[in-house]
């Protein structure tokens, strides 16, 4: 008698035969196992200090955006955080912190805050909070504009600070953390330092703001512009991008600090932040300065810059207080995409000159 043929088996069994033999070889694979499990996710992050997060976090664990609400500053606010990449595999290890100040019309969601050095950096937290289009990382005199609270310094130093301390494994003592801006962050970065020597044990200046004082009107002028939008008349059609001139709702040109103009000492307020007026509180800190010169135009912003950058480190020579000063010129030799002028390309090569050296004074 003749046996009978096996019965073959359903195709949706030998589907499922088949993927689990293929799971078992996948998991004797070197290296797959690992490849296929999730991609690893930034530290959890605790409301406190008066800032409630808002949405998701986003970005990678090493590079990623958290949004926070505070009653000090009206909206949302970005804070970009960069983590070495043995932050998650040390967790027995502490870091000291850069807080990066950004410029104006400028937001720490903006991919392109992420210089190249500062994600390359290998021993230190770098944080990039929001500081508005046009905040000027102070409290700002008046209160009750159109643009609704407006305590930038509130929020950074008394608020963001101690978040970062509270959620990441920071070193919390002064000489283990810096502050350093670029253009209006250039001005956030001086003033700061010597509003809060007890903070920070270093200071970046890049392209800055380094002079309020009535010597620079050009300066002052620029942060009026800010503030009454005068600059939104060279705004053209964008295909519905917005306008690097429209700085938000238009505020009096005394919103800031009170009134710009040196009559019988009522621009007090401005000469009170101008951070070549009390570079003398810096006497304990690391400095460093850097500029070009606009290819001396001075229809350019770094022209109006590099006197700055002079002024403030003419007082420090007189003071006698050690600084660094790059002076980098037209940017010839400064990286290949500085041209000396108000740009990204010179801070990215400014950065790739700073970080080193304050990773080293970190180290020290």
């Amino acid at each position: 008698m003749t046996a009978a043929p096996p019965t073959a088996r359903p195709a949706s069994a030998r589907t499922a035969v088949a993927a689990l033999v293929g799971a078992l070889l996948l998991l004797l694979l070197p290296g797959v196992s690992s490849a296929r499990a999730a991609a690893p996710a930034p530290p959890p992050v605790k409301d406190g200090f008066g800032l409630t997060r808002v949405g998701a976090v986003t970005g990678s664990a090493t590079n990623f955006v958290l949004t926070v609400t505070t009653p000090q500053v009206a909206g949302e606010h970005a804070i970009r955080i960069l983590l070495p990449d043995d932050y998650a595999d040390r967790p027995d290890k502490r870091y000291p912190v850069l807080y990066f100040l950004h410029g104006a019309s400028d937001n720490p969601a903006n991919p392109g805050l992420a210089y190249p050095a500062l994600t390359a950096a290998t021993s230190m937290i770098t944080v990039i909070p929001d500081g508005g289009l046009r905040g000027w990382y102070t409290d700002w005199l008046d209160g009750g504009t159109a643009a609704g609270p407006q305590n930038w310094q509130t929020f950074h130093l008394n608020q963001v600070v101690p978040f970062v301390d509270a959620n990441l494994r920071t070193l919390t003592d002064r000489k283990h953390r810096a502050v350093g801006g670029l253009s209006m962050g250039g001005f956030g970065a001086l003033h700061y330092a010597q509003a809060r020597p007890e903070l920070f044990g270093q200071v970046l200046t890049m392209s800055g703001a380094n002079d309020l004082s009535a010597d620079e009107m050009v300066i002052r002028g620029a942060v009026v512009g800010t503030l009454t939008n005068a600059g939104t008349v060279l705004c053209a059609p964008s295909g519905g991008q917005p306008c690097g001139f429209d700085f938000g709702p238009t505020v009096s040109s005394d919103a800031v600090f009170g009134t710009p103009y040196p009559v019988f000492g009522a621009d007090w307020r401005w000469n009170a932040a101008d951070p070549t007026a009390h570079a003398g509180l810096l006497a304990d800190t690391g400095i460093a300065v850097y500029t070009g010169n606009g290819n001396g135009n001075p229809a350019g912003m770094e022209f109006w810059a590099e006197g700055t950058a002079k002024r403030f480190t003419d007082r420090l020579a007189a003071l006698g207080i050690p600084h660094r000063y790059v002076n980098y010129g037209n940017g010839a030799g400064w990286g290949p995409a500085c041209d000396g002028g108000h740009s990204s390309g010179c801070w990215a090569q400014d950065l790739v000159d700073y970080v080193p050296r304050l990773e080293a004074a970190f180290a020290a």
